[in-house]
């Protein structure tokens, strides 16, 4: 499987389009739910004031905001919950885990706690996938629609491609979740590798 979306290019979508298409399908899902794959490393998020603090080198403050987010984030995981559809994703995670992934690990762990599971795999894991480019960023809504994340040189998104091919997006959606029955839940991962990281360190 050298090319997971085996050539397809898809729909385009500028950032605003994409954010209204994907929020109207991602609350229209059905099974087998919302299953997302992702592999880079490093992104920005402006906007998001838990990241904001954390790029600004405020670490208690970036996890004091994400925590004064709890409630928010339990009634997102309470209405996926009432429309009876999963919400799955599988994070590689490379090490030595860096800054920014010291944070998302954060945000994903409070994820997992909702009801939001979350899967890790390595480096290793994926390398026989990987001969000529990373995996994209994928995600599944039920078997009928699929967006790939397209960001910037900076790691900001700024675009998504869209694809409706059932048979493609069937078999990503396998791809995933055959990569989150491999992985490693993150509870035990975020104990053993994360919790005792000290604050990090911007460059």
């Amino acid at each position: 499987m050298r090319d997971l979306l085996a050539g397809a290019a898809g729909e385009r979508m500028e950032l605003d389009a994409y954010l209204a298409d994907f929020e109207r399908n991602f609350w229209a899902t059905t099974e087998p739910g919302f299953w997302k794959l992702e592999r880079q490393q490093f992104f920005k998020e402006p906007g998001n004031a838990s990241w904001e603090a954390f790029a600004k080198g405020d670490w208690d403050e970036s996890l004091r905001i994400l925590e004064a987010g709890r409630g928010d984030m339990a009634d997102y995981y309470r209405r996926t919950a009432e429309r009876e559809f999963v919400t799955r994703r599988v994070r590689v995670v490379e090490e030595p885990i860096i800054p920014y992934l010291q944070w998302e690990l954060h945000v994903l762990r409070m994820r997992d706690e909702f009801g939001g599971a979350v899967r890790v795999v390595d480096r290793n894991q994926v390398a026989e996938f990987e001969h000529d480019t990373p995996l994209p960023e994928l995600y599944t809504l039920g078997s009928t629609v699929m967006y790939q994340a397209i960001y910037d040189d900076d790691g900001v998104l700024e675009s998504a491609r869209k694809f409706v091919d059932r048979d493609l997006v069937v078999r990503c959606q396998r791809f995933i979740q055959d990569m989150y029955e491999i992985g490693r839940p993150l509870a035990p991962f975020f104990a053993d590798r994360v919790a005792t990281l000290p604050p990090p360190r911007q460059q």
